[in-house]
């Protein structure tokens, strides 16, 4: 460790040996030619799970093939497949853009539905132009949907359009908007999306119309946004249960305000706790 100054400013640098590299090497164990064409055909398999999966969904949602069962494509979704319509929507959009795109001969392809979300918007024709873009931007690889998503953007809107997608995890930033008092800090889900506004989920509030000024992206993965749906609906039963005393409404005011998508094992400890308090 050392300090170099930069700006007039003093940075502590830190200097990695090659012994520590070594260390971080021997985490890893190399594989044969034979393990290595196992991994790449077996991923294969489960990327192209994925695509299936969409098609399949899209045949059951549009020749109702669960009408022998359900009354709603939505509730067979969550008792067949244990996902809400809203998944079973992104699956079939994916697999139909990943169509698209296979079609055109486009050489990267993408290996997750996440990562070709944003371009559900756009007309089939822009859906390859903006991937390619996309793929320009990751250095001939496979781009994230960070990098999907603003190519998008950039392609469809100006800088006043709303940049939020349903489903996604923002934070709140309430300055001085008093129809968001206590707010400041908060994760909100996005459950509408207007031009200008998005209406949120809190921890304890809906909220309709908030302009987008007010709200910060806070680039949550799927799997994060996923995890902080999973916290809203552990905190949502609760608060439909019996009347929480101060303290336990305390915890959960607490943990609708943290700034990360997981929760420390003392805050899951407290949260276990109010559930079998009130559970």
């Amino acid at each position: 460790m050392f300090a170099q100054s930069q700006g007039g400013q003093t940075i502590d640098v830190e200097v990695v040996s090659d012994e520590q590299h070594s260390q971080i090497d021997s985490l890893f164990q190399p594989l044969t030619e034979v393990e290595l064409a196992e991994k790449q055909r077996l991923e294969a398999i489960v990327i192209g799970a994925v695509w299936a999966a969409g098609k399949a969904l899209q045949q059951l949602r549009d020749q109702k093939l669960y009408r022998d069962t359900h009354t709603s494509f939505e509730r067979y979704c969550r008792e067949q497949f244990g996902h809400s319509r809203q998944k079973s929507d992104y699956l079939i959009v994916g697999a139909n853009i990943y169509e698209n795109l296979t079609t055109n001969r486009c050489e990267i392809l993408p290996t997750t539905e996440f990562q070709v979300r944003p371009l559900g918007v756009l007309e089939t024709k822009d859906q390859v132009v903006a991937w390619g873009k996309a793929v320009e931007i990751a250095n001939g690889k496979v781009p994230t949907h960070r990098i999907v998503k603003q190519v998008v953007r950039e392609m469809t809107r100006d800088e006043k359009d709303n940049p939020f997608e349903l489903g996604e995890v923002v934070g709140i930033m309430s300055l001085d908007n008093p129809d968001l008092k206590g707010k400041n800090g908060c994760w909100a889900i996005v459950t509408g999306l207007s031009k200008n506004t998005c209406d949120l989920q809190t921890w304890d509030t809906e909220l309709e119309g908030v302009e987008i000024e007010f709200l910060q992206e806070l680039e949550y993965t799927e799997e994060d946004c996923q995890t902080i749906q999973k916290l809203h609906g552990r905190i949502s039963r609760l608060q439909k249960g019996s009347e929480l005393e101060g303290t336990a409404k305390g915890v959960l005011r607490l943990l609708g305000k943290i700034e990360r998508p997981y929760l420390t094992p003392l805050e899951e400890e407290m949260l276990k706790l109010v559930e079998k308090v009130y559970g």
